[in-house]
This record gives structure tokens, C-alpha cells and sequence, in this order.
């Protein structure tokens, strides 16, 4: 992730501070101790380091300024060079200003005294700006990163071998090319991460064959997990990796309990409304089961009849303004929508917001896109041909926790 000039210069700065500073008060410590605690040496050893920790500074500064910081060995360069150059030019600044003229035993005069005099100070430095510098500016800048990356992550999960296996309820049964899905994943995969999302896989479920549409398993709304109880038993088994990831990222989990079914592809939130559609996979007492579960929490509970596909998000979806989309055959109800937009496809009624401006959906709806990017957005399109064979759409291949 990005991190702004102004967060990266404050960042740069204050490991410089730390790293100089602390090397400094070690040399003055040293001298102190080297000459029986005598108080009169600090001021000695101040006056004479000075000019080494200012440079020493402005290095580390430097190389927080560029970011090396903030990988391992670009904060070891750094410690070495401000460890070499610091104390030889600060050696060198207090040499010339006491008026001593330079002749050939100068360089190797002022060499030396990295084997002398200087020697703590090299050897500080080099193991200081790698782990202390390197912490105070990760603390800093790894923060600001960290916390725009979590606000932005999907769950994801690879295709089962027996994908062909998968289940199809309103479209005919069509032959699937496992080494095509696995490359289309990837290339989904690979569109959240080039758009600055994070993506961490749900353990393999290798026996599942609609593991893959991992957003089934779950409904994630206002920070709390709700455990989904598919209307299909043999989906069943696949909640077991998604609640453990959630649990580690400590979410609240909550579950669908019998009698109730519901799939996580049947939920679509729009602001504090959550619409539920009430299909093949989820039952009455699933959605007043979420009703409850969120109407605490401030949200809208509005169920949607669901006949002509297999999950609501298979009908309709919504654009970040609010809008929701869909096409006219796979609606049973446009009605109980606040804002409703018509598609010319039935695969371009599925979209992901990646960000306010940017919509990823599939490429197999090309006049929908350009509708689309038309009213302002950017959109990404990506090839999911073997996954829509099996009723699958870019909503249902992950969960986003934002």
C-alpha cells in the first residue's frame, strides 16, 4: 500500500532521531565508564561525536525517505554506510577545524581511528539503525499501511479438485475446464491485489466441489460473522475454514441454527438495509433468524423472493452510490428496491466495488460495463466463463470484510 510523503518524512525522521540519539548517549555512556566515571569526559566525548551523530542523522533520514527502512536489509545498508561515513566525516570536520593541514597521513590518520576511537561508534550504529531505527519507522509508516490494507481484505479460497461436481439448479449442466478455472482464480485473485486489496485463502476444502464460492459460507455485516447454513446439505462442510479464519481475525461469530438455511450469496447490503432473498437455499427461518441477529445492530432486514436464479446476488447487486442493478428476467420483485437500474445481460447484473470509483464484473457483459462506465465508474473486467457455468458470479468467489 501507499503511504503519503508527509507520514514516510515524519516516520524517517524520528528513526533518525532514535537511532542517532541512542547511539550518541551509548558513546557518551562508554567514555564515561571507559574513564572511571569521571563527569568531565562526557562533555569531551559530546563535543567530539557531534559532528559524526548529525551526519549519522541525516543518512538514516535518507534512507527513510526512499522507504529502505522499512525492509531489513535496506535498514542494515543503512547502518553500515551511516556507521562508516558518520564518524570518518565527523572526524575529519573536527580535525580540519582545529587547523591541521592536510598532508598525506590524513585519510589513513583519520581511517584509523575507525579501529580506535570510533570503533564503538561504527559498531553501534550498525546495530542499532537495523533494529531499533527499523522499529520506530515500521511502527510508524507499517501502521498507516497496515490499517488500509485490513480495511481491504478478501477471502479467498482455490477451486476443489471435483469442481466439475459442482451443483447447477437453473442452467443447464455445462462441461467445466478445471485448468481454465484455476487461471481465471488466479486472475481474479490477482485484480483485488492490483487494486490494493488484500487476500487470504480459507483453507483448501479439496473434496467441496462449490468451495470455491467461498462468500456462501458466511454473511460478514457491521464487524459481526454470521455462519451461513446452506439449504444444500452436501454445502454444508464448507463453513468449517471460513470460521476459522474469521475467529483468528477476531470477529464475533454468530450461526444460522436449524431449522433455518441460508447462503451467503442471498444477502446484499445496501447502507444499514440488508435485502435477503428467500430462494432455493434460504428459508424463512434464516432470514428472521438474521433478522435478529441484526436488527440489534441497526440494520434493515427487507426479504426478496427469489424463484428465477439460485441466490439473490444472482439477480441483483449495487453500485456504491446505492443504486441497485439487475436484469428484468432474473427479478421477480424491482419494487421493494429503493433505487433500481436496469441491465442489458444477465452477467452484468453481478458487480464488486473495489473502491468508490471502481466496479469489478465479468467480461461476458460488455454492453453492461459500458452502461456502466458511462455513469462514472471505472470498471475491470475479468473471465469467469467456467465459474458462471456452475451458477458462480465475481460476487461469490470471495468475501470482502469491508
Amino acid at each position: 500500500m501507499s503511504v503519503s510523503w508527509g507520514h514516510r518524512l515524519l516516520a524517517s525522521v524520528l528513526s533518525a532521531l532514535a537511532s542517532a540519539g541512542l547511539v550518541h548517549l551509548t558513546m557518551l555512556l562508554a567514555f564515561w565508564i571507559s574513564d572511571s566515571s569521571n563527569a568531565a569526559i562526557i562533555g569531551a566525548a559530546h563535543q567530539y561525536f557531534l559532528s559524526g551523530t548529525l551526519i549519522s542523522f541525516v543518512v538514516v533520514f535518507a534512507f527513510g525517505v526512499f522507504g529502505l527502512l522499512g525492509r531489513w536489509w535496506g535498514a542494515l545498508v543503512a547502518g553500515i554506510v551511516a556507521g562508516l561515513v558518520a564518524p570518518l566525516a565527523g572526524t575529519s570536520f573536527q580535525v580540519l577545524t582545529q587547523g591541521i593541514a592536510i598532508d598525506e597521513t590524513f585519510v589513513p590518520s583519520v581511517a584509523s581511528t575507525l579501529l580506535t576511537v570510533n570503533f564503538g561508534f561504527l559498531v553501534t550504529t550498525i546495530a542499532v539503525v537495523p533494529t531499533v531505527g527499523r522499529l520506530v519507522y515500521r511502527s510508524l509508516v507499517g501502521a498507516q499501511s497496515s490499517t488500509t490494507a485490513d480495511a481491504r481484505v478478501a477471502l479467498v479460497r482455490l477451486p476443489a479438485k471435483n469442481l466439475t461436481d459442482g451443483q447447477v439448479t437453473h442452467i443447464d449442466r455445462s462441461p467445466i475446464d478445471t485448468d481454465l478455472a484455476d487461471r481465471q482464480w488466479d486472475a481474479y485473485v490477482a485484480a483485488f491485489a492490483e487494486h490494493g486489496w488484500t487476500t487470504q485463502e480459507v483453507p483448501y476444502a479439496e473434496r467441496l466441489a462449490d468451495s470455491v464460492f467461498v462468500e456462501d459460507a458466511v454473511v460478514v455485516i457491521g464487524g459481526l460473522a454470521v455462519i451461513a447454513r446452506s439449504g444444500s446439505e452436501e454445502r454444508r462442510g464448507e463453513t468449517d475454514g471460513v470460521e476459522e479464519v474469521l475467529a483468528a481475525r477476531r470477529y464475533p461469530i454468530e450461526r444460522i441454527m436449524s431449522p433455518g438455511t441460508l447462503d451467503g450469496g442471498d444477502v446484499l447490503v445496501v447502507g444499514t438495509t440488508v435485502y435477503v432473498g428467500r430462494s432455493s437455499r434460504t428459508n424463512a427461518d434464516g432470514i428472521a433468524q438474521l433478522r435478529a441477529l441484526l436488527g440489534a445492530r441497526g440494520f434493515d432486514v427487507v426479504a426478496v423472493p427469489v424463484t428465477r436464479a439460485l441466490h439473490l446476488k444472482s439477480t441483483v447487486t449495487a453500485l456504491p452510490d446505492g443504486t441497485v442493478i439487475g436484469h428484468d428476467e432474473l427479478v421477480d420483485e424491482p419494487r421493494l428496491f429503493g433505487r433500481y437500474l436496469p441491465v442489458p445481460e444477465k452477467e452484468g447484473v453481478a458487480v464488486v466495488a473495489l473502491d468508490e470509483e471502481t466496479l469489478l464484473m465479468s467480461e461476458a457483459a460488455p454492453e453492461t460495463a459500458e452502461l456502466l462506465r458511462e455513469l462514472g465508474y471505472d470498471v475491470v473486467t475479468v473471465d469467469i466463463s467456467e465459474f458462471e457455468k456452475l451458477e458462480g458470479c465475481v460476487t461469490c468467489l470471495s468475501v470482502r470484510l469491508s
